[in-house]
């Protein structure tokens, strides 16, 4: 019974609060995140506001410098109305509105801003991509018709499938920068540097594999072989000792000394006994 009144209990319970007072606490952190969401809120539509009115300064001023070229006289006109229309918005009926309508605004406005800003930027970069790309057809040309002997092992016919390569990308771009230098600054880009990168790179994949094939290794010389050793000198005189003292016995102590001598080794331990007995016979005589 009290078990079953523990159980109950304890299902009452959930993160030490009890279940009667479960609304209440809910209650009471609806109150506590409520005013951190609008905070939250009203500080990221004061932050799209503020991008908002960044945008109109600094879209005008650059239509009057750096971007003046790249927009004719009446678009950078009916943009500047626009510009000056939206700065007048923001300070009467868009000074206090939500933040999805200040995304919107920017958005309207970057429609219209954002093709300027692209062909400036093509513009500017179009330069240097460009000498890549010609840096890149010029080196892997000159590698391809090189006298150099670090090239001697490439095969004619791949050196000439670079070759093809290299004139293939140099009338591409020969093509596409002469149409572009026809155009207007403020026309859409012939010539897009993203274009340019993505031929060098191309133009690279192909024959990097071909003009840095390591050359192949040299044969090894064949090993001769080796002629048989000849037994040791000292052998022979050994073997020739033992003869010597199978057929003389008593010079057997001084065979055995000879060759010892001859092949750098210790006696064998029979010439040993035979010294011990020719002592002990010497003894026996002198008593």
């Amino acid at each position: 019974m009290q078990d079953a009144k523990a159980a109950a209990d304890a299902s009452g319970v959930e993160n030490g609060v009890p279940e009667s007072d479960k609304p209440a606490q809910m209650e009471t952190d609806i109150k506590v995140e409520a005013p951190k969401k609008k905070d939250r809120v009203m500080e990221e539509t004061k932050d799209k506001k503020n991008a908002v009115e960044a945008y109109v300064y600094d879209m005008r001023n650059k239509l009057s410098d750096k971007y003046h070229e790249f927009v004719t006289d009446p678009e950078r006109e009916g943009f500047t109305a626009k510009l000056q229309e939206t700065e007048d918005w923001l300070y009467e009926d868009g000074e206090d509105e939500t933040k999805g309508v200040y995304i919107a605004k920017l958005e309207e406005l970057k429609k219209e801003g954002d093709p300027i800003e692209e062909r400036y930027k093509e513009y500017t970069e179009r330069g240097s991509v460009i000498d890549q790309l010609a840096y890149c057809i010029n080196s892997y040309r000159e590698a391809a018709v090189s006298s150099d002997l670090k090239f001697d092992h490439i095969d004619m016919a791949e050196k000439q499938k670079v070759l093809n390569e290299c004139v293939e990308a140099e009338a591409w771009l020969r093509e596409r920068k002469q149409h572009q230098d026809s155009l207007p600054k403020h026309a859409t880009p012939a010539l897009l540097s993203a274009d340019v990168r993505k031929k060098a790179e191309t133009l690279d994949r192909f024959c990097r594999p071909i003009m840095t094939k390591p050359k192949p290794k040299p044969a090894k010389p064949a090993t001769p072989e080796t002629p048989a050793t000849p037994p040791p000198q000292g052998s022979e005189q050994q073997q020739q000792g033992g003869e010597d003292a199978n057929a003389d016995p008593n010079a057997n102590g001084g065979a055995h000394e000879t060759a010892g001598a001859a092949s750098g080794e210790v006696p064998p331990a029979s010439g040993e006994a035979m010294e011990t007995d020719t002592s002990e016979t010497a003894s026996g005589g002198a008593v």
